[in-house]
C-alpha cells in the first residue's frame, strides 16, 4: 500500500524535537511522506534521552523518541558548519516541506529565514510550530506542554473544585499542536497543486489548545459564563460522567432525553423519568447530585462490563473506565490494526510496538514501514549526494 498512500512522493525535512513536531511528522509519514529527520550531531532529538528506561535513554533510544519516529530517516547536520549548511541547502531545494519547532526566530537568526528558504525553493511549505507563534509579545518565551495548558485555562477546569488546577494526564497541547500542524501542511500541499507556490505556516500551541477546548471557551465567548472544574461530570448534560458499578467505574453519557429514558428502563428505575427533579434536561442538571446517587445505587447490582453491554445494545453511550494496559489490549483497536510490531533498532532480540493514527485508507491501517532510526543512520545516503551550491 505504501505507493498508494496520499502523501507518497512528498519529502519532509524535520528539524523538530521531543513531541509536537515529531508527532506532526509521524502523522505525515503514516500518510506516506518521506521524513528526513535533521538532528544535532552527537546528541540528536532530546527525546532520544527521555523515557522510563535508563538503558534505552543512554543508548539514544528513549521511549519518547521510539514512539514518534518510526519510519523516518536520520541525518546529522550542524547548521553552523559550512559543509553541513551546503548539504542542508541541497536538501531544502529538493524538499516539499520544512518543519521546525524552535523558539520564534531561531532558524532566521542562523541564516534561514522564510525569505531565504523561499529563494532556495519557491515551492517549499515551511511550517514553524512554537508555543506562542512567530508574532506577538510572548513570541520569544519558552514553552512546554504544561506551560501552555496553564496559560490556555485548561488546567483551571481540570479536576474538581478542591483539586484544580491540574495538568491533563498526557501532553495534550503538544499533541493538538502537532495535529493542527499536520493538517495545515496537508492543506498547503493541496493548495500548492493549484498555485504552484509554497506557504509559511505559523502554528501556535497556545491558540491550537484554546481552539481544541471547544465549549469551555465558546460558552464564555458567547454567553459570558466561565467554565468551572467539575471533575468527571459533563456540564452540558446529566446524567453524564463517571458512575460506579459493582466492580468498578463506568462512564455514562445519556445526553439526550431518549437515552436517559432508556437508561432508567435498563437499571429498572422507570420512576426517575417522571420524577419532577429529573424529568427534563435542565432539571437534571440542577439536581445532578441526587440523580447520580440514585443511578449509582442501581448500578451496584451488576459489574461494569455487564452494564456496558446492556447500555450499548440499547443505544446509551457507556463504557468501562480502563487503565492504559487494558486499553491497548482492546479487541476493537487490535482488530483494526492500530498497533504495528517492528524490529527494535539495533536490538534483534526485541520487538517494538508503535501506534498508528486511527485512520484506515481504503480499509487498510496506516503503518510505519521501518523502525525509528539510529542517530545519523542515513548520513551516507544524503551527504554522499550533496553538491556544492552557492549560499543564498
Amino acid at each position: 500500500m505504501d505507493d498508494d498512500r496520499p502523501l507518497h512522493g512528498v519529502r519532509v525535512l524535520d528539524l523538530t524535537n521531543v513531541l509536537a513536531g515529531p508527532y506532526c511528522s509521524y502523522q505525515l509519514m503514516l500518510f506516506g511522506a518521506e521524513v528526513v529527520k535533521i538532528e544535532r550531531p552527537g546528541g540528536g532529538d532530546l527525546a532520544r534521552s527521555l523515557g522510563p528506561d535508563p538503558e534505552l535513554n543512554r543508548a539514544a533510544l528513549g521511549a519518547s523518541f521510539l514512539a514518534q519516529n518510526a519510519g523516518k530517516k536520520s541525518v546529522e547536520l550542524d547548521l553552523k558548519d559550512p559543509a553541513d549548511r551546503t548539504t542542508f541547502e541541497k536538501l531544502v531545494r529538493d524538499a516539499d516541506v520544512l518543519l521546525e519547532n524552535f523558539r520564534a526566530g531561531v532558524l532566521s537568526r542562523i541564516g534561514y529565514s522564510w525569505e531565504v528558504l523561499r529563494r532556495l525553493n519557491p515551492r517549499l511549505i515551511y511550517c514553524a510550530i512554537s508555543g506562542f507563534g512567530q508574532t506577538g509579545p510572548m513570541r520569544h518565551a519558552p514553552a512546554y506542554d504544561q506551560v501552555i495548558q496553564g496559560l490556555a485555562g485548561m488546567m483551571s477546569i481540570t479536576g474538581t473544585p478542591e483539586t484544580a488546577p491540574l495538568r491533563v494526564g498526557f501532553p495534550v497541547s503538544d499533541t493538538v499542536g502537532g495535529l493542527v500542524a499536520a493538517m495545515s501542511i496537508a492543506a498547503a500541499l493541496a493548495g500548492r497543486n493549484r498555485t504552484g507556490h509554497g506557504r509559511f505556516l505559523d502554528v501556535s500551541m497556545l491558540e491550537t489548545s484554546l481552539s481544541a477546548m471547544g465549549w469551555a471557551v465558546s460558552n464564555y465567548l458567547v454567553s459570558g459564563v466561565p467554565p468551572e472544574p467539575m471533575g468527571d461530570q459533563n456540564a452540558t448534560a446529566a446524567p453524564s460522567g463517571t458512575f460506579h458499578a459493582a466492580d468498578g467505574p463506568l462512564n455514562i453519557a445519556a445526553n439526550r432525553q431518549e437515552q436517559f429514558e432508556q437508561l432508567c428502563r435498563i437499571i429498572d428505575r422507570p420512576d426517575l423519568v417522571t420524577d419532577h427533579r429529573f424529568a427534563e434536561r435542565e432539571a437534571r442538571k440542577q439536581h445532578r447530585a441526587e440523580l447520580n446517587e440514585e443511578i449509582n445505587r442501581a448500578l451496584s447490582a451488576r459489574p461494569a462490563a455487564d452494564w456496558e453491554h446492556l447500555f450499548a445494545t440499547a443505544g446509551v453511550p457507556a463504557a468501562r473506565i480502563l487503565t492504559v494496559p487494558q486499553a491497548v489490549e482492546l479487541d476493537q483497536v487490535n482488530e483494526r490494526g492500530f498497533f504495528t510490531d517492528l524490529a527494535f533498532p539495533a536490538r534483534p532480540d526485541r520487538t517494538l510496538r508503535v501506534s498508528g493514527n486511527g485512520v484506515l485508507v481504503d480499509g487498510a491501517p496506516l503503518r510505519p514501514h521501518a523502525p525509528p532510526p539510529l542517530l545519523g543512520e542515513h548520513n551516507a545516503e544524503f551527504r554522499s549526494t550533496s553538491e556544492e551550491v552557492p549560499a543564498p
